[in-house]
């Protein structure tokens, strides 16, 4: 049996300003409308759809974590510096900046909808 990951769903306030937040800061092709989404592309052939939830309905901050290279972290970690934004070495925010888990790097920061996005250059438990 095979089975892959397709798509998920990103619930946004306002899904054109979350899509292209994404993409901008990733460094990624703009998104692609799709019906009722925004559709971002990764690499591995999976969408992140963008989508505005129904008015009586709020957006649920989810955590969604990125495997990136040691060249991509940089770049994005640049941004992120050059937007004044705020980032945390750990999920808890108690520590700013980056840290060195499984003998990479990390970040966690904020999307413009709340939710917490995490860039990575191991994957957690690789160091060991």
């Amino acid at each position: 049996m095979t089975i892959s990951f397709n798509h998920t769903i990103v619930a946004a306030k306002d899904k054109q300003l979350s899509a292209y937040f994404f993409t901008t800061l990733f460094g990624l092709p703009d998104p692609v409308p799709a019906g009722f989404f925004l559709a971002v592309q990764l690499d591995n052939g999976v969408t992140l759809d963008f989508a505005e939830p129904p008015p009586h309905l709020d957006v649920t901050p989810q955590h969604y974590a990125f495997l990136v290279s040691e060249e991509d972290f940089d770049s994005i970690y640049g941004r992120i510096l050059e937007g004044g934004m705020e980032h945390w070495a750990d999920p808890r925010q108690s520590a700013t900046g980056i840290n060195r888990n499984d003998g990479g790097r990390g970040t966690y920061f904020l999307d413009p909808a709340g939710h917490f996005l995490e860039i990575i250059t191991r994957p957690y438990g690789s160091g060991r």
